[in-house]
């Protein structure tokens, strides 16, 4: 393991041999997503650890539109781009892609409680076509469930009753969307 004093603020302060490469790859980027990651102690005659984790983090992604089943969505780091992704895919997960699309999705501004503006992080979001033959499905994680209600049952009367009174504060449509308290 190589360590580096941080002189300048984009400096990762514990870096491995293998991430060497990666630094001198994107050196013009501000931030590397590097882990800090707390090694036990080494004691002689122990093998040496070696965990290999990857610097970004990704997310299965429910699609807003309707898309077709080749094509899956994930939302990922803005630093990460098409090639480190799709090796991503490739490498770690064994799946297979076509071709991968990407935008960035800008973050939600919002007033709080003191009117003040808050900006939500922007994100990207990538659109992964996979290979010929491979289909995906986003699970259903939860179902519908069927109601059976027992015809006399609490519910069953419950269920009629409210439905008798929204059906009585249902509004006129002879009245054009004009509030009942005009009484035309």
């Amino acid at each position: 393991m190589t360590i580096f004093s941080p002189s300048r603020s984009d400096h990762v302060s514990v870096i491995s041999g293998r991430d060497e490469e990666k630094k001198r790859r994107v050196s013009g980027r501000k931030e590397i997503m590097a882990r800090r990651i707390i090694y036990p102690l080494y004691q002689h005659g122990n093998p040496q650890l070696r965990v290999f984790r990857t610097d970004y983090f990704v997310k299965l992604m429910r699609p807003y539109a309707p898309q077709p089943e080749d094509t899956v969505q994930f939302q990922i780091p803005i630093e990460m781009t098409k090639v480190e992704f799709k090796d991503y895919l490739e490498n770690i997960y064994k799946v297979p892609v076509a071709a991968i699309r990407t935008r960035i999705q800008f973050g939600q501004t919002k007033k709080d409680h003191k009117n003040r503006t808050v900006k939500t992080p922007d994100y990207k979001i990538a659109y992964v076509q996979l290979a010929a033959g491979q289909t995906f499905q986003f699970p259903d994680l939860y179902p519908e469930k069927e109601e059976t209600i027992e015809p006399g049952s609490f519910e069953d009367i419950q269920k009629k009753f409210m439905e008798n009174e929204r059906q009585k504060q249902k509004d006129d449509p002879r009245q054009g969307g004009v509030p009942r308290w005009f009484g035309l």
